[in-house]
């Protein structure tokens, strides 16, 4: 039996998916990456998780890209090395376009990959401890998980360059101060912290939420005013929906709405 490389656990309405190769540091081997597929894959069908956290096992969320294995894969030629690459790209792709919104909880070291990772994720809340960044170039390499696209769309531009071509691994309240990480936690804290946040974000309509994110990822595509009146055209479905209808029944009686997802 394959070593369980991916850990899934669903704590009420919030599913809380960890890395678990910590012997690695939770490299993202081909084995890891076709496990976190399979996980991703039923979330998009499960209609009853309202919020993902991802997290590691041990002292790192992700060092990256497994290494050994992308040297075993070049010995055969390019075309395995890039397949790899393509197939990941693939699956980071799945994570951002979950329906629920998706926290990263990110404990010790998120590199290269690994910082590729939490780029699909929503929010990222991070221990104190964590250390994030790019770090491709520091061994001779090139982005190859998307964060040279996702990267410059989360913060400004200069500080995306210095994290590519620096190659540095910065402390979380760094980036919390440049916009990339929403919140630190003391280290012990950490899960304490991403599970208060993804518990109050599932109570929040889930239609409405997928809209939302369906919103944001348009709006990078287009201009303002586009952007704005998607907005309107979204309406058009949602103002019809039972989840509107309570939102709005919920106010007027001064109680707490009880959204169903329709």
């Amino acid at each position: 039996m394959d070593k369980q490389l991916i850990a899934m656990e669903k704590q009420g309405d919030v599913a809380w998916i960890t890395l678990n190769n910590p012997d690695s540091m939770n490299a993202l081997s081909g084995s890891m990456l076709e496990q976190l597929a399979g996980v991703v894959d039923g979330l998009h069908e499960d209609a009853a998780v309202r919020c993902v956290v991802i997290t590691g096992a041990g002292k790192a969320f992700c060092s990256g890209g497994d290494l050994l294995g992308f040297r075993e894969d070049l010995a055969h030629g390019t075309d395995r090395f890039i397949a790899k690459l393509r197939y990941a790209q693939d699956v980071f792709d799945r994570i951002e376009a979950l329906p629920m919104p998706v926290i990263a909880a990110v404990n010790g070291y998120a590199i290269a990959g690994g910082l590729e990772l939490i780029l699909c994720c929503d929010m990222i809340v991070a221990a104190q401890s964590a250390r994030i960044g790019d770090g491709h170039a520091r061994y001779g390499f090139i982005p190859g998980g998307g964060s040279s696209a996702r990267l410059p769309r989360k913060i400004a531009a200069n500080r995306a360059n210095y994290m590519l071509l620096s190659a540095e691994l910065l402390p979380a309240a760094t980036l919390e101060q440049w916009g990339l990480v929403n919140m630190v936690t003391p280290d012990g804290q950490l899960l304490e912290a991403a599970g208060k946040l993804a518990t109050s974000v599932a109570r929040h309509s889930p239609l409405g939420l997928r809209v939302i994110k369906d919103l944001l990822r348009a709006s990078m595509e287009t201009n303002c005013g586009q952007a704005a009146r998607a907005e309107i055209d979204a309406f058009v479905a949602y103002a019809r929906s039972e989840d509107f209808a309570e939102g709005l029944a919920a106010f007027a009686e001064k109680r707490k709405p009880s959204f169903i997802g329709t």
